[in-house]
């Protein structure tokens, strides 16, 4: 799931967000990106059925931006709305070796920790560290039903969705370097903060936002600032920057009351490694979750 080994995702990729479909082909140097808008309504993220309230729009809004990027049919990474899976890092004293061992393992941890069947549910997991005789586990977990949402529409428009990921997943692998960064990632009417070191997830973490604006700047504020109290009292000291996915952008968030609430403030950068002089038609800070699903 995360920071994949070379080769192992198809290079085409697309993410399916509230306000429309982000494709791209290629790969790092290469990258081709395409847009198509979606009206208020048509994607409304969540753990139940429907999140794809309009099926008929999403549909052609695939066809749109896959074709934009010249693609037609084949299997591709389709990026979903953090809001449809919950993603959580687990400790495990031991798991088994054999992937069909660890997995029943893993489920029977997440039974009282998500409000949907977990046996019926597609699950994911990936060691990420074993210190001191214990795992760290980073796990993926989506309701069949969601899932299930999500790739039928990708297969109604002619593809194969070889891989799905949650946005902040696919975006943390556009970050470049080996130390830690802070990620935030808007998407819809959800937030995830979330803290990367070279090949690690150390921190994620989602939350709804209410649907007051005023309250939702104040919400945003309150989640951005415990990830950075959470970085200080971890890795002892704060991030000189800090990466935003979401509408708007860097410069947008930089302009926002949210940002204007968090103190001390780092910079805000861009998340992802696509130039907006290269796709003046996308909307600021909608990139990231392809970029990064294209990473390798």
């Amino acid at each position: 799931m995360f920071k994949p080994v070379a080769g192992m995702r198809p290079k085409l990729a697309c993410e399916i967000r509230p306000e429309g479909v982000v494709a791209a082909r290629g790969g790092p140097g290469q990258i081709t990106v395409s847009y198509a808008g979606l009206g208020e309504g048509a994607v409304v993220p969540g753990l139940k059925v429907p999140n794809l309230v309009d099926t008929r729009a999403v549909r052609k809004a695939l066809e749109s931006a896959l074709g934009d990027v010249g693609a037609r049919s084949g299997a591709l990474t389709v990026v979903v709305p953090d809001a449809a899976a919950r993603v959580l890092l687990l400790d495990f004293d031991t798991l088994p070796s054999r992937r069909n061992e660890a997995l029943p393992v893993v489920r029977f941890r997440l039974r009282k920790m998500v409000p949907f069947d977990v046996e019926t549910a597609s699950v994911s997991y990936q060691v990420m560290t074993e210190k001191d005789e214990q795992l760290s586990v980073l796990v993926t977990v989506i309701p069949r039903d969601v899932l299930e949402e999500y790739e039928s529409v990708v297969r109604d428009a002619g593809f194969d969705p070889g891989v799905v990921l949650p946005g902040t997943l696919a975006a943390a692998a556009a970050v470049e370097g080996s130390s830690a960064t802070l990620m935030v990632n808007r998407i819809g009417a959800t937030v995830t903060t979330a803290v990367t070191q070279e090949d690690e997830m150390l921190l994620h973490r989602s939350m709804d936002l209410p649907a007051d604006p005023v309250a939702r700047e104040e919400e945003m504020a309150q989640a951005v600032i415990t990830a950075l109290a959470w970085y200080e009292d971890t890795l002892k000291r704060l991030p000189s920057t800090m990466y935003y996915a979401g509408p708007g952008g860097a410069g947008g968030a930089a302009q926002s009351r949210w940002a204007s609430l968090v103190e001390p403030a780092p910079r805000i950068a861009d998340l992802g490694g696509v130039k907006l002089s290269e796709i003046t038609s996308i909307p600021a800070g909608l990139t990231a979750g392809v970029t990064g699903a294209l990473s390798t």
